[in-house]
């Protein structure tokens, strides 16, 4: 069973720097593609950021140039460095991979931005 397990979430002020872990487990195949997503209270789910297994990289305009979304093929990991964070950022964040046709989500991690 393929499992995605964030970690790195909490509390951070406004202009502060945060990395977002996720390791997936339970598949010796790679990930066609890898990414992260956000929910903040009383909104839709929202692409943050995706990698491929190659080098496409794709952001959403709201991060751009704030968050850096990277790769480990070889250990099926992802990683987000949120940098120059602020409150509207503050939402829980999924990892999300794909095999094939086949998506899988984690449960999620817990970021926070607030003085």
């Amino acid at each position: 069973q393929v499992q995605l397990v964030e970690s790195g979430g909490g509390l951070v002020q406004p202009g502060g720097s945060q990395r977002l872990s996720c390791a997936a487990s339970g598949t010796i195949f790679s990930f066609r593609v890898m990414g992260w997503y956000r929910q903040a209270p009383g909104k839709q789910r929202e692409l943050v950021a995706t990698a491929t297994s190659g080098t496409t990289i794709n952001y959403a305009d709201s991060v751009k140039g704030r968050f850096t979304i990277s790769r480990d093929n070889a250990k099926n990991t992802v990683y987000l460095q949120m940098d120059s964070l602020k409150p509207e950022d503050t939402a829980v964040y999924y990892c999300n991979g794909c095999i094939g046709i086949r998506c899988y989500w984690g449960q999620g991690t817990q970021v926070t931005v607030s003085s």
